[in-house]
């Protein structure tokens, strides 16, 4: 066998896609030299023939270990890595024991017994003994939240929102106030963007979906009058000299990141040398001081980590702007577990207190929210946003190297629309290390994300079962599909979704893989349907369209607001990149489909009448909202912009500053307040008829 026949070989066994098909219909064959720095990445170096033989060997060596947990699906049975006849014991969760014996499956493998409760259970079959995560049939849907009847809500950038006091970023005040505005509407959800942790050491790295870690809250987003009150916060903004600067930060119609950042940071500074006199100085633990502690405890390791991380980060690109990535600091530093790591952390105990009181803060400011949320009536309540990878240079990755892909970014390969293909500068979990160290991090993750919301939506979801992965700086052209273990990740979502009482929504736009919706649905993953793409070549799709246990939208995040979308301006801005051109053939292609569109509207009875002219885009929202009231999926979901009708939409991707202001955009007055106006409200009454339709 040659060296380019071993890397395939290899490639393919490692779940590397090396013959796969493109959007076009056309296949495709990834090359050896394209490959090799992939296995690299991966763990398995193949640049000698030799190298590639031993790898062959490491990987097939890991193939005969058990994995030290499986997944399974209550009342079915499951194959384990044993010989049928041996004697096994089950303990369940709940310290329940049973002995038993394992059955033969169809392959000559070992057939587990079906296990009737869902749960993490223990099963020792001779010398080995695993995890079974047992799934139940299904997670909890929008179908169960919502007792089968068609629930309603917006979707809000958190950053953008604003009240008197947020200092220039939108927090989780403001989220309780839009959410019990929305609640007294009757609406039963608020889908946000994410709240990941970010790198307080540098604000200018604000994206929401390239996180330092998706296990942490970014503080910027916490509101400390939840844990401390108006009138303590306002006297630490005072002390540390910056109120006028909040103030000033708060009637910016754009989030200027970095003068936000320190403000806010400032100030929960400030609020945390408070703490520590006040609450952490009593002889007897208060009621703050004891709540600190527990959740402390309760974070464990990974919360110890994430706040070292966070110290040494600011320690070390503080000193040298050339040290943003962990990857650039002195050796004994990049090893969370060394001694060296340790003695930082010892000699700047209260720096890491710090950033352990920042996330106490931002994790209570969410469930603070949710309350509010659910105390006002709501059914779901807030839904997270889970996006589909880290940053490299961030936390999760320094701490958890073993776990994460580090080198290789997460993108898209060239398709009719991107001839160059897309890198997105993220990094993602191994798929090989999930089932070697029993998903550990997968699992932390979700629970993460659950933990203080009703919903959670999983952004890409198709990377549960693939993903474009190229080496990172390099051409997304040089890429391959790596397949994941889709069925274990899936039943671990079920089992979380009902243990936390919280459903599942899977982004599921774009290439989806062949059966991918349907095993979405089984799983009780409810999927979208967006209305700018719910069409073919010749006509929008009706309302009757729209799956009853998908989620319907407007439009999303990363595509114009329908305002901008009718009126065009969208195709103004991409042609400022694409050129003249672009913007002739784009604006004859969107007339006909206003044309379409209105056609459907009409159809649909929520229209009448000829389209509304381009710089009047408000009529054509108003039928958008009504088109969306008249589908039968029992979730939909209204953008903030489209509820207000506005036209710049938060993000345009593939572009800078200097042509949009992605995640910058401040809502000009509190949602809470411009929602109750009358078109505003005009339109949240039309979704709402949909409830008791």
């Amino acid at each position: 066998m040659s060296h380019d026949e071993l890397v395939r070989e290899l490639a393919t066994k490692a779940g590397f896609a090396v013959d796969w098909t493109d959007q076009s219909g056309a296949r495709q064959t990834v090359t050896p030299e394209t490959l090799r720095p992939l296995l690299s990445a991966l763990g398995f170096p193949c640049d000698s023939e030799d190298a590639a033989r031993e790898a062959l060997k490491s990987l097939d060596a890991s193939g005969r270990t058990t994995d030290p947990l499986v997944t399974a699906t209550v009342r079915t049975p499951f194959a384990v890595d044993a010989k049928p006849g041996a004697a096994a014991r089950l303990t369940r969760e709940d310290g329940a024991a049973f002995d038993l014996t394992i059955g033969e499956g169809h392959d000559g493998r070992g057939q587990m017994r079906p296990i009737l409760e869902p749960g993490y259970h223990r099963l020792a079959v001779g010398d080995a003994e695993f995890t079974v995560a047992v799934a139940p049939q299904r997670g909890r849907t929008i179908l169960d939240a919502g007792r089968g009847r068609r629930m309603w809500g917006l979707a809000a950038q958190v950053y953008g929102l604003t009240r008197q006091g947020d200092g220039g970023v939108g927090d989780m005040g403001s989220v309780a106030q839009l959410a019990e505005a929305v609640a007294r509407a009757g609406g039963d959800a608020l889908a946000l963007s994410p709240l990941h942790a970010g790198f307080s050491a540098d604000p200018h790295h604000f994206g929401p979906y390239s996180p330092s870690s998706r296990l942490f809250l970014n503080p910027l987003n916490a509101d400390p009058d939840f844990l401390f009150g108006e009138e303590r916060v306002l006297e630490a903004m005072r002390v540390a000299g910056v109120a006028d600067d909040r103030a000033r930060l708060e009637r910016d119609a754009l989030i200027d990141w970095p003068e936000a950042a320190k403000a806010k940071l400032v100030t929960l500074r400030r609020l945390f040398d408070s703490f520590r006199e006040v609450e952490l100085g009593e002889a007897e633990p208060c009621r703050l001081a004891s709540d600190f502690a527990a959740f402390r405890d309760e974070g464990g390791q990974l919360l110890e980590e994430h706040a070292r991380f966070e110290a040494l980060h600011a320690a070390r690109f503080g000193a040298d702007m050339g040290q943003w990535d962990w990857r650039s600091w002195p050796e004994p530093l990049r090893d969370p577990n060394g001694a060296e790591v340790a003695a930082f952390a010892a000699s700047h105990a209260e720096e890491v207190d710090f950033h352990v009181f920042l996330q106490w803060i931002a994790d209570r400011s969410f469930a603070a929210a949710q309350s509010v949320a659910k105390r006002a009536g709501m059914e779901i309540g807030l839904i997270s946003d889970l996006a589909v990878g880290m940053d490299a240079g961030g936390s999760h990755a320094w701490s958890r190297q073993e776990d994460v892909l580090v080198g290789l970014s997460v993108g898209a390969p060239p398709d009719l629309f991107n001839a160059e293909g897309q890198a997105w500068g993220l990094a993602t979990f191994s798929p090989i290390a999930l089932k070697r160290r029993g998903y550990g991090s997968f699992i932390a993750t979700l629970r993460a994300c659950m933990k203080n919301a009703g919903g959670v939506r999983i952004d890409h979801a198709m990377g549960l079962t693939r993903l474009w992965l190229v080496p990172e700086g390099g051409s997304a052209k040089n890429g391959a599909y790596l397949s994941f273990p889709a069925d274990d990740m899936l039943r671990l979502i079920a089992l979380e979704s009902e243990r936390n009482a919280c459903v599942v929504v899977g982004e599921d736009l774009g290439t989806v893989p062949d059966g991918f919706r349907e095993r979405l649905a089984s799983a009780g993953i409810a999927g979208m349907r967006v209305l700018q793409f719910e069409r073919d070549k010749d006509r929008f799709f009706p309302p009757e369209y729209y799956a009853p246990d998908a989620l319907a939208m407007t439009t999303t995040h990363d595509l114009p607001t329908m305002a901008g979308w009718w009126s065009g301006s969208d195709i103004e801005l991409r042609g400022r990149i694409a050129g003249e051109q672009f913007g002739e053939t784009a604006d004859d292609d969107r007339a006909q489909e206003r044309v379409d569109l209105w056609e459907a509207f009409r159809l649909a009875k929520v229209a009448e009448g000829d389209p509304p002219p381009l710089d009047d885009p408000e009529p054509a929202v108003n039928a958008a909202v009504r088109f969306l009231s008249a589908t039968p999926s029992k979730l939909a979901l209204l953008p903030l912009e489209d509820a207000l009708a506005l036209v710049e939409q938060p993000n345009l991707p593939g572009t800078g500053d200097d042509v949009h202001p992605n995640w910058r955009r401040r809502m000009p007055r509190p949602a809470h307040e411009m929602i109750a106006e009358p078109a505003a409200a005009a339109r949240l009454a039309s979704l709402d008829r949909r409830r008791n339709a």
